[in-house]
Formats: C-alpha cells, sequence, structure tokens
C-alpha cells in the first residue's frame, strides 16, 4: 500500500495572541508606527488582559506579521464624539465593558513586507466572527483618511473629502477599503490621533452593524473547534478545456478564475476533475492512454505549489479539482489538492475509479475519505463517481462535514445526470450542502478525454430554509462560467435540529450502520 504524504502544516495563520507575542507586537508596531508611537509591552499586556478573546495575531511562517485589538464598549460612548486615546484608555483598553453591546476596534497593523498576502482582510474578518459569536450589535472604530491631507484645498473639509469618498467620486486608499469591506460612515472624528498628519488628525467614524442581530434564533449550534460563521459563500468554476502552449498559461487561467472569486469574496473555490489534462496539449504528441497520464503526473509539484500559493495570496480556500498523481509504489490515483488560504494543503483521493480509468489508465482507487478542516468548518471532498456511493457522504457526514465537494469530468448528459442526481440524494439524505464542477469544451488528440458534458451546480437539502427546488445556483450547460452561492450554516444547523424532516437524527442505529475499515487515513 502506498504511504501518505504528510499534509503540509499552516502557513499563515489568524490565532488569538499570547502573551509570548508580546515582544513581537512591540518589534511589529515600531516597526510600522516608528518606536516612539508603536505600542508598549504594558499596552499590549494590558489589552490582553482586559479582553484576551479580542485580541488577534497574524502569523506568517512563524513569524507575526499582524495584529489586530479590540474591546467591548457601550453604544452612547462608542457613537459619541472621541479621540482614539479617549476612547481606548490611551492604548490599554481600560474602558472594556464585559457587558458592552460594541466591538471598538482600536488597532490594526500588518507588517508592510506582508501586504501582499490580505492580511488585513483577514484580521477584519476574525473582528467580525467575533461580534456575531458574542451577539453584539456590531464594530465601531475610527479609521484612517490618508488622502485628506493631498485633497483638502479642493474639498475645503474633511466632512467633504469623506462624502466624496462614500458617492465613489474620489478614492482613499483607507477608507475605501473600509467601505468595501461593509462599513458605513456615521460621522468624521476631529482630532482622532493629532499625530496621523496624512490624515490632518481626522477620522471616519465607522460601523458594520451585526446582520444577525435582528433575529437570532436560539438554534443548537454545529460542533466545530473553531468559530464558524453564520455564511459561507462558495464558488464553482465550470472550466473550458482548450490547448495550451505552456504550464505558465494554464496558471494564467487558473489564477484567472481564483482572482474572480476572490474579488466576489468567495470562501471557497472548487475547480473540476481532471482540470491538469489540458497540461497534456503542451506535449502535443502520440502517447498511449497510460504514457499520458503518467508524463502528467510529472507536473505534480507544479501544481500543487500553484494551487497552494494561489490560495494564500488571494485569500481563499481552493478545491483544485483532481490530478493523477503517482504514489511511492507506482501506483496512479486521481487525487485532489484542497488548498487553504492558511498555506496548509491537503491530499483527498478518488476512491471509486470508473471502469474507464481502471482499463484505459491504470488508475487505482485510494483509501482515504477524511473531512477537511477548514476557517468554515468541516468539508469532505468526493470526486465524480464516488458521489454515487451513499456510504462515503455519509462517513464524512458523520465525521461533521457541512459542504461536499464534487469535482467531476463527464463525457455525456447520461454521465453527467448520475452524478448530479446522486449529488442531490446526498444533499438530501445528510442535510449538507453539495458544490459541482465539471469541465466543458474537448482536447482534441487526449485520449480518453476527447468531448465533456458539464453543468455545474451548488445543491442543498430539501426543505423550507433553503433554495425552493434544492438548487441554490446552476449553469448553462458547456458554457464556461462561475457560480456563486451563499450557504448560510445557521439554516443547516436549525434543519439537522428541527427540520420538516430530520434525517441525520432519525437514522435507525438498531438496525443498520455503515463501517468502515481501519485503513490509515481513511478517517475512521
Amino acid at each position: 500500500m502506498a504511504k501518505k504524504t504528510p499534509e503540509q502544516a499552516p502557513k499563515l495563520q489568524v490565532r488569538p495572541a499570547r502573551p509570548e507575542d508580546i515582544p513581537a507586537l512591540v518589534a511589529l508596531t515600531a516597526r510600522v508606527y516608528t518606536p516612539e508611537w508603536g505600542h508598549s509591552a504594558e499596552m499590549l499586556r494590558s489589552q490582553q488582559t482586559h479582553f484576551p478573546e479580542g485580541q488577534f495575531v497574524a502569523e506568517y511562517e512563524g513569524q507575526v506579521v499582524g495584529y489586530c485589538a479590540t474591546f467591548r464598549i457601550d453604544e452612547a460612548a462608542a457613537l459619541a464624539p472621541h479621540t482614539w486615546a479617549q476612547i481606548t484608555g490611551g492604548g490599554m483598553a481600560s474602558r472594556h465593558r464585559a457587558d458592552g453591546d460594541w466591538l471598538y476596534g482600536m488597532e490594526v497593523v500588518v507588517h508592510p513586507d506582508y501586504r501582499g498576502l490580505r492580511i488585513g482582510q483577514r484580521l477584519y474578518q476574525a473582528r467580525k466572527r467575533l461580534c456575531t459569536d458574542l451577539k453584539l450589535r456590531g464594530i465601531v472604530f475610527g479609521g484612517r483618511i490618508p488622502g485628506l491631507a493631498r485633497h483638502a484645498a479642493r474639498y475645503g473639509s474633511a466632512e467633504a473629502y469623506v462624502q466624496a469618498v462614500v458617492e465613489g467620486r474620489r478614492r482613499d486608499p483607507t477608507l475605501s477599503f473600509q467601505l468595501a469591506n461593509g462599513f458605513e460612515v456615521v460621522g468624521v472624528l476631529r482630532a482622532y490621533v493629532p499625530s496621523d498628519h496624512e490624515s490632518l488628525g481626522y477620522a471616519a467614524h465607522l460601523v458594520w452593524r451585526n446582520p444577525q442581530r435582528i433575529d437570532q434564533p436560539d438554534i443548537p449550534s454545529i460542533p466545530s473547534p473553531q468559530r464558524l460563521p453564520e455564511s459561507v459563500r462558495v464558488a464553482s468554476v465550470q472550466y473550458q478545456q482548450r490547448r495550451i502552449r505552456s504550464f505558465e498559461e494554464f496558471a494564467t487561467q487558473v489564477e484567472y478564475f481564483v482572482d474572480i472569486a476572490a474579488d466576489y469574496n468567495a470562501d471557497f473555490v472548487t475547480f473540476p476533475e481532471l482540470i491538469t489534462l489540458q497540461l497534456l496539449s503542451i506535449e502535443n504528441e502520440e502517447l498511449s492512454p497510460v504514457e499520458a497520464i503518467r508524463k502528467l503526473s510529472q507536473y505534480t509539484p507544479q501544481v500543487k505549489a500553484l494551487f497552494g500559493d494561489l490560495a494564500v495570496r488571494y485569500n481563499i480556500n481552493i478545491v483544485g479539482g483532481s490530478h493523477p498523481t503517482a504514489q511511492p509504489n507506482g501506483d496512479i490515483h486521481n487525487v485532489c489538492y484542497v488548498c487553504l488560504r492558511d498555506g496548509s494543503i491537503h491530499e483527498r483521493e478518488k476512491l471509486h475509479p470508473t471502469p474507464s480509468e481502471r482499463t484505459v489508465w491504470n488508475v487505482t482507487g485510494g483509501d482515504g475519505a477524511a473531512t477537511v478542516q477548514t476557517d468554515c468548518g468541516p468539508v469532505g471532498v468526493m470526486i465524480c463517481y464516488d458521489s454515487e456511493f451513499p456510504e462515503v457522504a455519509r462517513h464524512l457526514a458523520d465525521q461533521g462535514a457541512l459542504i461536499l465537494f464534487v469535482p467531476f469530468c463527464t463525457d455525456v448528459r447520461e454521465g453527467y445526470l448520475r452524478v448530479r442526481y446522486c449529488s442531490q440524494a446526498r444533499a438530501i439524505e445528510n442535510q449538507c450542502y453539495v458544490v459541482l464542477s465539471g469541465n466543458v469544451g474537448n482536447l482534441p488528440g487526449v485520449n480518453n478525454f476527447d468531448i465533456q458534458y458539464g453543468q455545474s451546480c451548488i445543491l442543498t437539502p430539501s426543505d423550507f430554509p433553503f433554495a425552493r427546488d434544492g438548487i441554490a445556483a446552476d449553469s448553462t450547460p458547456n458554457s464556461e462560467t462561475v457560480l456563486f452561492a451563499d450557504l448560510s450554516l445557521v439554516s443547516l444547523a436549525r434543519a439537522r435540529n428541527s427540520g420538516a424532516v430530520t434525517n441525520l437524527k432519525d437514522r435507525r442505529f438498531d438496525l443498520y450502520q455503515t463501517r468502515w475499515t481501519n485503513k490509515p487515513g481513511n478517517g475512521a
């Protein structure tokens, strides 16, 4: 049996700040603000003492490269005019109130050498998760407006400048970012930070209102080792196969779709099964099917590096379709690389090769069906034919999977409908979401990959909280496109615990059960 390749540890993660981080945070804030204006060890220690769960660090390959500080405060103080020193107690977070119904954002710092990794966005997401978990009214803070000094003469006042940015007539490097992340301006704060000369001491008074605060039903939570978002946005790429001349051309096409999904703030983007067969068109030579697959497996390091790098750079979790991968014992497995935005890479193998894959390409099945723990909860992967075996989805659901991703590759409509109908059944049986992503187009001259039929979709359980037909999103068949859908984890929890039917709860364990053999890596 082939040995499993160890999964890579996260390269980039956002986690709670700890006392041992304080020296690194002193150095980080000094690097960003100069030693005179950086945070002292006493300030950082005080912030952690008053509200430890509200302080976050971003860590990249063991180095602290970002920091986010918050505390709770009452609404009257949060929405009244104030300065940074007044509201934060001189940076000590000493005005923290355990019963405060607003989260105050007192600091976000990102190391200038790491600003291409969307660390600021990750820290703001951590704040929002904390706010929704605590059921607070929202987040409030004073945001810099560094373009003010350059354009003050034109607009005449800070208020007029801010209004121009809000209306889209002027772009500000910081305020425009805040507006794009769902914050709204409620006023302008004078003398907020007098030493901020670019902002002339002013700040935009910004709030983000908790969308779950108005109606928060008392529902059981979905177990998870970390806080989960209320909703997860997924993107499915219906990918057009076409001839290419180099791996760089393939990488450019893949990055285009990752960029699109990230621009729409997706948490996941998934690609089709065997997306990398496109690479065989580079060779432009006649190869037997077995030779072609082994040739393709030589691209494995580049494929992993591509998806892994894009996941971190675009701050998105990537389900990388699948790629034929040579095993240490010489076998070829059809492997999906799940590359998370924290830099970790997880391998999930196709368990059931189709008769054609076995006889034409000599592909063998893997043994593992374990979930992948993500920042949006546990997810599972079923590669195409695997979706037609209910035991696989049930095993993943028993491990807590909330979303199942199905990269598929089918040549004719009949084959596609087998995958589609079975995936819809898996969504109903296991009260989970199922995301399908398929190829379209053709690759003349590539053995066993002549034609494609694809209609990607995002499927839901069939119950009142979900889409009427159990289809959150659907595509036009055989056209290159990207699908998006927001999948509510709150609705999923409600359906699993108190839906019209409760499939997971109502199973007859006294009559039947699914038992997996205890092979390494199968998640048993």
